[in-house]
């Protein structure tokens, strides 16, 4: 699991800082208070992916466009910004009790997007740190704003910015529930999951005392979550599926992934108390694993991590996990091999494999013939292959290549890197110094040439608007 940070809602780059990289176990990204961040893991992704799968077929997009994204955020939200991803907050993730509740997160969303809405960023500098909440609660149309709002200004304190902010329309949110309804139902999904996290909502406004008071007039013009619930569940009740239990197997995905999202988040001593060492179920040996690992216990790190393989020697995500663990402890020699296994028993998984050619590269540290600089370089071009906004695995590359001699592929690559990052100074000044050394009219050269062009465009869009 890595923390890519920060990201622009208008443009899907995901942003990156290198030091953080570096590390499995959180030396996180600091960014400023109104900066996000996306997470990224093999393992939650793949979730995700299945989880919105059956939701996506009913809405006629293609599924290979859509993207499901995880924020570092703590805040309960869900939100789309254009294009066609729809970004969930880890906070909501570690709110929701099922992957169902998710689900129904997802389909509300994915109704904005099929809608063409999309958060009007133009007061995202006054708001910057206002939790904007389209949410779930798909199939509320006539009720559709208050919950959202509600929330909003409990869980931000902000009403005045959030007013601003929100630019979701009654309409709007009265579409995306309609469509979210006929997602769920179209799907086969039951509405139960949308009903049970609303109640979660009417017990945290009860606990913030949120009422119909005088000098509460937004609330006046919109229902709040008990009225709500009420009709979520008049509607649900009369769908076919709303008696349809979830599948077993996804929810089981679902309850690894919390605990490790939770065990990559939280401080050691909270996650060791969520999940004290009684319990022995994945998910809370999996939490414990990233909690000694942060502490430094290599012993109680590995003892967790080889007590999942034991059950499950061939799982890919617990290989993955001991291979990052031993990497960044300092033993890449014992981390290649789990994380070659990864590789394979995941079909080159970009992320994993990314990890696996950081291992490489740092078992040839130190020796002059470099022995494994020609397999790190072929595992992580195929990453690259398929993932090429990865700006970590950009980076690996352009060290390999610099381990292996070639300066202009190591400029280039890093100028690939930069251009991820958002550091378009640096894109432009490895762009144009690869191109030097680049053979003309080369796809490589004219890449580099495109990165250069790209990056005086935007540097002169700057300048403008200064």
């Amino acid at each position: 699991m890595r923390d890519l940070a920060p990201f622009s809602p208008k443009r899907r780059r995901i942003r990156h800082s290198l030091a953080s990289a570096l590390t499995l176990c959180l030396a996180l990204v600091a960014v400023p208070a109104s900066a996000q961040s996306v997470l990224r893991d093999a393992e939650t992704e793949a979730l995700f992916r299945d989880m919105a799968q059956p939701l996506v077929q009913q809405t006629g997009l293609d599924p290979r466009n859509v993207d499901v994204v995880l924020v570092n955020d703590p805040e309960i939200n869900a939100f789309v910004a254009g294009g066609q991803a729809v970004y969930v907050n880890s906070g909501l993730i570690n709110a929701a009790d099922s992957a169902l509740e998710v689900q129904g997160v997802v389909a509300h969303e994915l109704g904005h997007v099929v809608g063409g809405h999309a958060i009007d960023t133009r007061g995202m500098k006054q708001a910057s740190n206002i939790s904007i909440l389209s949410l779930l609660l798909a199939g509320a149309a006539a009720a559709a704003g208050g919950g959202e709002a509600a929330m909003g200004i409990f869980m931000a304190g902000q009403q005045a910015a959030m007013g601003t902010y929100l630019s979701y329309t009654r309409g709007e949110e009265e579409a995306a529930d309609a469509a979210g309804a006929r997602f769920l139902s179209g799907a086969g999904l039951s509405g139960r999951g949308s009903v049970e996290f609303f109640h979660k909502l009417l017990v945290m406004e009860n606990r913030y005392g949120i009422t119909r008071g005088d000098e509460a007039a937004f609330w006046s013009t919109h229902p709040l979550t008990d009225d709500r619930i009420q009709f979520l569940q008049d509607t649900y009740e009369k769908d076919p599926a709303w008696n349809k239990p979830s599948d077993p197997v996804l929810e089981e995905r679902f309850k690894r992934v919390k605990a490790k999202l939770y065990g990559y988040l939280a401080e050691p001593a909270d996650t060791l108390k969520a999940f004290p060492e009684y319990m022995t179920g994945v998910p809370a040996r999996y939490a414990r694993a990233y909690a000694w690992h942060k502490q430094g216990f290599l012993d109680k790190a590995m003892g967790e991590t080889d007590a999942l393989l034991k059950d499950a020697p061939d799982d890919p995500y617990f290989l993955e996990l001991k291979g990052q663990i031993l990497l960044e402890a300092g033993k890449p020699t014992d981390a290649i091999d789990p994380l070659r296994r990864a590789t394979q028993l995941t079909n080159n998984q970009p992320l994993i494999a990314t990890t696996f050619g950081h291992a490489l590269l740092a078992e040839d540290e130190g020796d002059p013939k470099h022995p494994h600089m020609a397999e790190a370089e072929r595992v992580l071009k195929a990453a690259l292959s398929r993932d090429r906004e990865n700006p970590f695995a950009w980076y690996v590359l352009g060290m390999v290549y610099a381990a292996q001699g070639d300066t202009p592929h190591a400029e280039l690559a890093s100028a690939e890197q930069q251009e991820l990052n958002g550091n378009v100074g640096g894109a432009l000044r490895n762009a144009e110094a690869a191109a030097l050394g680049l053979k003309q009219g080369t796809p490589d050269w004219l890449r580099a040439q495109d990165i250069a062009m790209e990056a005086r465009s935007a540097m002169a869009k700057s300048k403008k608007r200064k």
